[in-house]
């Protein structure tokens, strides 16, 4: 229902034109010099620098404008980088609908994760210089041509690893590696259990714990096409839970010894089979809720096996943690240039095409990553 409602929303209308003063507007013809520029012109001022293009939520539950704003002074600890690509995540568009944790104040620019180059230091910066290649965790503000961000929230790229490739990084193995092996201590061997698996995160999960931690992946999907697509990618069995119940396909598989480590990123009756399919002292780690419904824990459940459920909310690590945050993105950087992970593109948008973005994820078109080009 909800992607019904927002593919109604979806008026060619939206995209706001900029006014005829704006250095990269066309004017419209006939409109005479000096009309007064729209809302989405925003003057530079004086040495500032040029505009650029930036989407933006003006009103929640509304399809996003693409604007031209004008550019602020980096303050001396902050960072300006020429935005590549920005990935686009399902808090982006939970946020845009007022449904997330965090509120940002309207109107504001989504977009949590980027790729780009540096453009322009503040004078107490030592982390990178101009010209550097680096992916930003933003506070929502990446989904534009250009991204003011703190120095510490940028890690360099290094050599062998795309712009494109690198914008696949920070959320999804961000949460894959955190969940894996801070949250659950997976250890090689192990039964990993994967709801919504060939989501961008599901399909980062398989490819850690495959590829880094030694660990056998079940697979949990929703169709025949994505059961090939996780089975490529490396889970070692797979189930189609849009065919039956979850529990009694784990158990054909494992026996009633059941799954070591569980990541769920779906919630309601698929994280409760989930939770009835675990081994002695296994780990249940909440990612999201992708299903729409947030499950109560039936604690007996935990009880009779030893079993442990955590939940993992990824940004917050960067306030509560920022070591371990810091970490997990260093070696994702590091095992994609050694290619011992291999980030799966499902899609990419120009910024132009953002709402048809944001619906695509939410009709769960796409495999993998999502991906907003900025170029």
């Amino acid at each position: 229902m909800a992607a019904a409602a927002w593919g109604r929303r979806l008026p060619r209308a939206w995209l706001r034109r900029c006014g005829p003063d704006c250095p990269r507007a066309p004017r419209a013809a006939g409109a005479p010099p000096g009309t007064r520029p729209s809302l989405c012109c925003r003057s530079a001022g004086p040495g500032r620098g040029r505009h650029y293009r930036a989407a933006l939520c003006v009103e929640p539950k509304q399809p996003l404008a693409v604007e031209e704003v004008g550019p602020r002074p980096v303050r001396p600890h902050e960072v300006r980088v020429d935005v590549h690509f920005c990935g686009v995540n399902f808090a982006d568009i939970l946020v845009c609908r007022g449904q997330y944790q965090e509120k940002p104040q309207l109107p504001f620019t989504p977009g949590m994760e980027f790729s780009g180059i540096v453009l322009e230091t503040g004078a107490d910066v030592s982390t990178v210089k101009e010209g550097d290649r680096v992916i930003g965790v933003s506070g929502f503000n990446g989904m534009a041509e250009e991204c003011i961000i703190d120095q510490k929230t940028l890690w360099q790229i290094p050599e062998g690893v795309s712009l494109r490739e690198a914008a696949t990084l920070p959320v999804s193995y961000g949460t894959a590696l955190l969940a894996l092996e801070h949250r659950a201590c997976t250890q090689p061997g192990e039964t990993v259990l994967v709801t919504a698996a060939a989501g961008a995160t599901g399909l980062a999960v398989i490819d850690v714990a495959t590829n880094i931690l030694q660990a056998k992946v079940i697979a949990a999907v929703g169709s025949d096409e994505k059961c090939q697509l996780v089975m490529q990618k490396g889970a070692q069995s797979v189930v189609n839970y849009s065919q039956g119940g979850l529990k009694e396909a784990v158990r054909k598989l494992v026996g009633s010894v059941g799954v070591n480590v569980v990541i769920d990123t779906v919630g309601g009756d698929v994280f409760l089979e989930a939770l009835r399919s675990m081994a002695w002292e296994g780990r249940i780690v909440v990612v999201g809720f992708a299903g729409g419904t947030i499950a109560s824990v039936p604690a007996n459940l935990l009880l009779l096996k030893n079993v442990s459920a955590m939940g993992l909310y990824w940004s917050r690590y960067k306030e509560q943690n920022f070591p371990i945050f810091s970490r997990t993105l260093s070696s994702a950087l590091q095992y994609c240039q050694q290619g011992r992970i291999q980030p799966h593109i499902g899609a990419v948008f120009k910024l132009e095409k953002v709402n048809d973005a944001f619906l695509h994820v939410i009709q769960r078109k796409s495999t993998g990553k999502v991906l907003i080009s900025l170029k």
